[in-house]
């Protein structure tokens, strides 16, 4: 379990959106492990000077995240950083670490997309979601306007 933040001790009237539910069941159910294995073999192996890859599974729920919420590599660094639902399914803590910039989001998914990891990991996802009786479909978000009388 991870360590709740400060402002989590704070909202004593908070509820749970439907964006924290999808995710902590896809936290749940997808088999993070099994996907990282199938990465690894093509991940930076750290070694020398130089910065410090961030970690695969990392890279990995962001690059689902991209998916899922229709997210460009800048727009999601901004939602990592807007959204806390979005930064604990990732793992990151603002208070000891910036969210990955968008260069290093796209450096990521590139090395996905030309190994061609994506549909791979996709079939996999889908096959484990029908597995627990999940589905995940797209939908459409309606923007609501206010018209004032003439």
């Amino acid at each position: 379990m991870k360590q709740l933040s400060l402002t989590d001790s704070f909202e004593k009237h908070r509820k749970k959106t439907r964006k924290e539910q999808f995710l902590e069941d896809m936290d749940r159910i997808i088999p993070w492990q099994g996907l990282v294995d199938t990465i690894t073999p093509f991940y930076p192996n750290p070694q020398g000077a130089g910065r410090r890859p961030i970690g695969i599974e990392r890279m990995l729920r962001i690059y689902f995240l991209q998916h899922w919420f229709q997210l460009s590599d800048p727009a999601a660094e901004e939602a990592i950083y807007d959204s806390r639902a979005m930064r604990r399914f990732v793992g990151i803590d603002l208070g000891t670490e910036p969210a990955p910039d968008e260069t290093t989001i796209c450096k990521s998914r590139h090395l996905m997309e030309k190994r061609n990891l994506g549909e791979q990991f996709f079939h996999l996802v889908n096959e484990y979601l029908k597995e627990n009786g999940l589905k995940v479909n797209r939908g459409t978000i309606v923007d609501a306007s206010i018209i004032r009388p003439c």
